[in-house]
């Protein structure tokens, strides 16, 4: 259902984890023609307007930008933490060159508000684990980290000096069965429930005990939208709003889905994700986004991989 036939929305690396999904809860709001999906490559499945785009390319994005009289901007494409480790000139070229070219040319075709997805990531050690504050310290400890939180700057700066209306989230990790997400170092609580249904086992590649926040992608989505469609004055944050659903370990989370299938077993072999785990908050305050715009998320874990399972059964 076509609700505002003059937003036109241009999403970036539509083909990933969170994009799969935030496109087809767009259209469903806008309308299929008014927002337009853009990766490097053609997905196997659209049902609307699609682009090919590489995200450092400034006058592609200019181009489809003019084609499609684009209103809006939600910018996914990222290189994850641990994928992003292992090419840090690549990472950085993706995750910030390309963003800071956005951000240009948003100022210069009179885009009307961007979303850009920041992360856990940009907390380091020096960061309390517990509860993390919304304002705190910050000394990211990956390339992907490092990234997002310069660009949580600039979009404070771009927003000051010249009133660009940008929105962020610092998600944490995302649980969902529409796709395995790669690269990513929160990326176990999704296969655990693919080799759970399909072996009844699963090997860890972090430690029994390591707590990190996650969320569920329909919550997600709904913070997502919810942020994107709350008044100006009810947005108190032009950097980024911290994000949480719940948190759980990879034990928890294991018992959890043994309550479904008794027999499966997790086993752990830690490996290089551990070290930058251990490098993130344990918990999530997210209580300004509570207060500004009401977010409250639908999921708990226990809700989740009931939901999990059933899908991906």
């Amino acid at each position: 259902m076509n609700i505002l036939s003059d937003v036109k929305i241009l999403v970036t690396g539509s083909n990933g984890q969170i994009g799969t999904v935030l496109i087809d809860a767009l259209r469903d709001r806008y309308g299929n023609e008014n927002v337009v999906a853009s990766d490097i490559l053609f997905p196997e499945d659209q049902n609307g307007p699609f682009e090919i785009l590489d995200i450092t390319d400034s006058s592609r994005l200019q181009e489809v930008i003019q084609e499609h009289k684009i209103t809006e901007i939600y910018h996914l494409a990222a290189l994850l933490s641990s994928k992003g480790e292992k090419n840090i000139q690549l990472t950085w070229d993706i995750n910030f060159n390309a963003y800071f070219q956005i951000l240009n040319v948003a100022v210069a075709n009179n885009i009307k508000k961007i979303f850009f997805p920041s992360t856990i990531g940009v907390f380091g050690h020096t960061t309390p684990k517990k509860d993390t504050p919304q304002f705190t310290s910050f000394i990211p400890e990956t390339v992907y980290g490092i990234s997002k939180y310069t660009g949580e700057l600039w979009n404070n700066y771009f927003n000051k000096r010249y009133g660009l209306d940008i929105r962020s989230l610092r998600y944490p990790g995302v649980i969902s069965y529409q796709s395995i997400p790669v690269g990513g170092t929160t990326d176990y609580a999704v296969e655990i429930f693919f080799e759970a249904v399909k072996h009844k086992k699963y090997e860890c590649y972090l430690k029994a005990d390591t707590a990190l926040p996650m969320i569920y992608m329909p919550d997600a989505v709904k913070a997502t939208l919810d942020l994107m469609s709350a008044p100006t004055e009810k947005v108190s944050s032009q950097s980024a709003y911290n994000l949480s659903g719940f948190s759980f370990t990879p034990a928890q989370l294991a018992k959890e889905i043994q309550k479904h299938i008794p027999d499966f077993q997790i086993f752990y072999s830690p490996d290089h994700r551990q070290q930058i785990a251990e490098s993130w908050s344990e918990s999530i305050d997210d209580s300004r986004a509570r207060n500004d715009w009401s977010w409250s998320p639908n999921y708990d874990m226990a809700k989740m991989v009931e939901d999990m399972l059933a899908n991906i059964s």
